[in-house]
């Protein structure tokens, strides 16, 4: 079992950039995938970036390809999201989460979850 935890969304303005984290709180960290989700006032929570438990591979939501960066540091037991040139439609809450072994990219997949970490893009 894993705990996440998120941190670093916040209010910024159209065009710019915030980094996300999300630190979990065992070693074995390194064992699972890790995805991130964001859920928009009245929306489904959709899956916008996964990363296998290595970091050779990462998969990026349409919406946000090219704009936002997934990585992670298994010595650290921390997941990344670079996000880069934002958008008011990018306001959402946005959740880290683990699952053992192979990628997924699929909500339902996923066995553990953190509370959320807010961002808000300003027009």
């Amino acid at each position: 079992q894993v705990r996440v935890v998120e941190s670093g969304g916040g209010l910024v303005q159209a065009g710019g950039s915030l980094r996300l984290s999300c630190t979990a709180s065992e070693s074995t960290f390194r064992d699972y995938a890790m995805g991130w989700f964001r859920q928009a006032p009245g929306k489904e929570r959709e899956g916008i970036s996964f990363i296998t438990y290595t970091g050779a591979s990462a998969y990026y939501a349409d919406s946000v390809k090219g704009r936002f960066t997934i990585s992670r540091d298994n010595a650290k037991n921390t997941l990344y999201l670079q996000m880069n040139s934002l958008k008011p439609e990018d306001t959402a809450m946005y959740y880290c989460a683990a699952v053992l072994g192979s990628i997924k990219t699929m909500r339902n997949r996923f066995d553990y979850w953190g509370q959320g970490t807010q961002v808000t893009v300003s027009s």
